[in-house]
């Protein structure tokens, strides 16, 4: 018998949640205990236990929530639907198996499937993948996916307008860890997985020598707006393009297909040994989309055109620039400026001639209470008696 603490040749890291007995008649008996460690026999059990392990959790993962429907509530209570068992094993280690996507290349199919995650459409239930595909569009390319601080942050986000007018299903990942994972998934059942926050995005339901055109007069239309931002901006953003994805906001924030996302940022960012000059460079690869059906892009256009040195429309455009950056999940570059910069549109707004103080108002100075001489407070000073001399007044009164 080998007994041990620790085997790490077993089972992976990512399974280290599993615990049993192996029973086997092939490891050799007359041989030492390092030699046995060694052993190519270990190996091959260590593959087949990973196999068993994921076949286990497969086929969890198969049961129907109906087989457990009329089960009863501890303590008498009435009958109600039990908790899908794998859906509460995913709840408790679905950390372990995003950590196998990563980790164990071999086995990486597999484990995909076994990935849960809500989605827009899910009604706040966990889905796989193989359900998402199932329900996509039949002009539907990609599996949409975006990545964000909680559940409650990602619906709020501008980056879904568009998903929303068409209809599409989006997978919410609100785990840190699903950024990493989501690097080693290139693709699940033939679809590629594509974000809702980078650029590139593209819908299989329209022509996209239409989809050309129309941006390409969009561009000659918003040319000097374009051209006017990216001069203001400069380094903090590395183009200025039309935006494809938003419906309703002005504009949004969004970064190149290999560059790392808003969230990504944040989370790296909160890293206590962050680098410095890396989080310099992602800053510098944030790409600004204008929606050119917005009022206030269309204004803000006209102004480029008419008075584009003129502060007031240089304050209007930084204004845009930092609401499009929170409202798509990055961190404000400088809020000291920011707040400069809203005050001086509020003055504009309000009709202010300036900002220079008022004076104070001046408080009058209270005079202090005069105090009346001892010698009037009391009694008034008693007469004298007739027929007595002053003498015999004084000496009566002591008396």
């Amino acid at each position: 018998m080998l007994i041990t603490d620790e085997f790490k040749e077993f089972l992976p890291k990512y399974l280290s949640f599993i615990t049993g007995v192996v029973n086997s008649d092939d490891l050799p008996i007359n041989v030492s205990r390092e030699t046995l460690q060694q052993h190519r026999i270990l190996k091959v059990m260590g593959k087949k236990l990973v196999r068993k392990v994921l076949s286990m959790l497969r086929k969890l993962a198969e049961k129907s929530k109906k087989e457990d429907e009329d089960t009863e509530v501890d303590g008498g209570k009435d009958a109600k639907e039990a908790k899908d068992p794998y859906i509460e094993f995913w709840e408790n280690f679905g950390k372990s198996i995003k950590l196998g996507v990563i980790d164990d290349s071999p086995n990486r199919s597999k484990l995909t499937k076994l990935l849960r995650y809500m989605t827009s459409k899910s009604d706040g239930k966990y889905v796989s993948l193989d359900e998402y595909v199932s329900r996509m569009k039949d002009w539907q390319n990609h599996i949409y996916y975006i990545a964000g601080e909680s559940g409650e942050t990602v619906r709020k986000s501008p980056m879904l307008e568009k998903f929303k007018l068409k209809d599409l299903e989006v997978i919410y990942m609100t785990d840190p860890l699903d950024e990493y994972t989501i690097q080693h998934m290139a693709e699940f059942d033939g679809k590629k997985l594509q974000s809702a926050t980078k650029e590139g995005l593209k819908f299989g339901d329209e022509d996209d020598k239409v989809i050309a055109k129309r941006e390409k007069i969009y561009k000659e239309s918003f040319k000097p707006l374009t051209d006017v931002l990216k001069e203001l901006f400069g380094s903090k953003v590395e183009k200025i393009s039309i935006s494809q994805r938003v419906v309703d906001s002005p504009a949004v924030m969004v970064t190149s297909q290999w560059g790392y996302s808003a969230n990504m940022q944040r989370i790296m960012r909160a890293q206590t040994l962050g680098d410095s000059d890396r989080m310099q460079m992602m800053a510098s690869t944030k790409i600004m989309e204008l929606n050119p059906r917005h009022p206030i892009v269309v204004k803000l256009n006209k102004l480029a055109q008419e008075a584009p040195t003129e502060e007031h429309t240089k304050d209007l455009a930084w204004l845009l620039y930092d609401a499009a950056l929170t409202n798509s999940g990055f961190a404000m570059d400088d809020v000291d400026h920011f707040a400069t910069r809203v005050y001086r549109v509020m003055k504009s707004t309000m009709g202010l001639e300036s900002m220079d103080l008022i004076e104070e108002v001046e408080v009058p100075v209270d005079e202090p209470e005069k105090k009346e001489d001892e010698s009037k407070e009391g009694a008034e000073t008693k007469p004298k008696e007739e027929g007595t001399t002053e003498e015999e007044a004084t000496a009566k009164d002591e008396l």
